[in-house]
């Protein structure tokens, strides 16, 4: 992995150390899977998602509870796809 600007490594701790292991394997997943890919409008996003709770972030993205308008979109539902969470066995 290439080095990350000050602010992306900030994002990539936040995302890695929620508090519980299911939350840092999807947020972090998701952030090491597309971070790369991402224009400031994503970084934006992602930094706003990263102040909510874990537990409604992960009911977002297992859609068991609606969407916030201001996280609905492609980013949301790229993440609802999960195909990007590698679990270490």
């Amino acid at each position: 992995m290439s080095e990350l600007s000050p602010r992306l490594a900030r994002m990539r701790f936040r995302a890695w150390h929620r508090g519980t292991r299911e939350a840092d394997y999807m947020i972090g997943c998701y952030f090491d899977r597309f971070h790369g890919e991402w224009d400031e409008a994503a970084i934006a996003w992602f930094e706003d998602l990263l102040e909510e709770d874990d537990v409604d972030v992960m009911a977002w993205a297992l859609q068991t509870d609606p969407v916030p308008e201001r996280f609905a979109g492609e980013l949301m539902v790229r993440m609802q796809q999960l195909d990007y969470v590698d679990i270490p066995r």
